[in-house]
């Protein structure tokens, strides 16, 4: 029998391995060793073992595994620290300093429109001398008196209601200065049209104003009396003829809902259909009223969407200002676009919130946000 053997390690710790006693292997009768005799593996413990073997491997990867990501976002963390809100203000700016300065522009066009409408009217022929033009709308549709009335009463309500969606939108400046810029270009386009070609009277029921001929202080006072009062035929302020080409209120009817669906969000489509309701209505009694003929409807629906349509394109996708090929930017407002839309980096949100700050205990936001839109 073997003695225990101590090994020595070149450290403090000593291991002492003591050898087992062997004995002869046994022999069979023939003299031969005797096999050891083995047993079968058992199916069970065996496929236990090794399950418990997965198991311990698959724990020790999930562990090591989660330790990894744990600790890579914990030497990363102090690199995001930029929110979505913070993106959103550097690429979409406030700048009310161009919204003022687009507010300006509208109000100078409005009030130049008036002093165009003025002029013209002295030049307006007199019904006895030129009757109104032929017009196929009006051959087969009689006048209804009280439809613009109707015209006007829709018109105010879709500025209202734009007004109202107005000062619920988080980013007011922007889509304020868009729509003083398309305002103020419309009218200015009016004007132009308005001067240049001057229509008889589109029906015999007009009443116009006399002329004042070179009676300068009496064309300031119609002046003021048409700018107070909206120059609205409600209001008793609109008595002077000559303003046809185009209809003005084609222009607001149409205006309003297209920013009106533009900024607001695609599941409010009764909303949507409600206000085209009003403005295609309020268009067609226009006509209904024999107030303008209809190529005056037809240019002013054109000329309206198209601008709309072209702004808001090259407003929406950022890539056709740069773009050597971009045959928009050959119009004549393109450095005024420029000039408003520098640092617009994206299409704006549709995001609504309270204009003024609730109180803490009650203070409640709501978001709704949507991509841009397709006509």
């Amino acid at each position: 029998m073997a003695a225990p053997e101590l090994i020595e390690d070149h450290g403090d710790v000593e291991i002492q391995v003591e050898a087992e006693p062997t004995s002869d292997p046994q022999r069979a009768p023939n003299g031969n060793p005797a096999r050891p005799m083995t047993m079968p593996p058992d199916p069970v413990s065996d496929s236990a073992s090794e399950g418990r073997g997965r198991r311990e491997c698959g724990g020790r990867l999930g562990d090591n595994l989660i330790q990894c990501l744990s600790s890579g976002l914990r030497r990363r963390c102090d690199y995001v620290k930029i929110g979505m809100t913070d993106e959103l203000r550097e690429r979409l700016p406030p700048e009310w300093w161009k919204t003022g300065a687009a507010l300006m522009y509208a109000i100078f066009n409005l009030f130049f429109t008036t002093v165009v409408i003025t002029i013209v009217h002295e030049r307006v022929p007199d019904k006895s001398v030129s009757p109104p033009l032929p017009d196929k709308f009006f051959d087969y549709v009689e006048r209804v008196p009280w439809a613009f009335t109707v015209t006007e009463v829709n018109g105010l309500i879709l500025c209202g209601l734009w007004l109202v969606q107005w000062l619920l939108l988080k980013h007011k400046s922007i889509v304020a200065r868009r729509c003083f810029f398309l305002i103020g270009t419309l009218y200015a386009y009016r004007c132009v049209t308005m001067y240049i070609t001057t229509l008889p009277v589109p029906g015999r029921h007009m009443v116009c104003a006399p002329k004042l001929y070179n009676d300068s202080p009496g064309k300031i006072w119609r002046i003021l009396r048409l700018i107070s009062g909206g120059g609205l035929s409600l209001t008793g302020s609109h008595l002077m003829c000559g303003d046809f080409l185009y209809s003005g209120h084609t222009v607001m009817c149409t205006l309003s809902y297209l920013f009106i669906k533009e900024y607001s969000p695609r599941w409010m489509w009764w909303y949507h259909w409600s206000c085209w309701l009003l403005s295609a209505s309020g268009v067609i009694c226009i006509l209904i009223g024999h107030e303008h003929y209809s190529v005056d409807v037809v240019v002013g629906y054109y000329v309206t969407t198209r601008v709309f349509w072209w702004y808001h394109t090259m407003a929406n996708t950022h890539e056709l200002r740069q773009a050597p090929n971009n045959y928009l930017s050959r119009t004549w407002w393109n450095p005024v676009f420029n000039f408003l839309e520098k640092n617009v980096q994206t299409p704006v949100p549709v995001v609504f919130s309270f204009p003024v700050p609730l109180p803490s205990c009650c203070r409640l936001r709501y978001r709704m946000v949507d991509g841009p839109r397709d006509e």
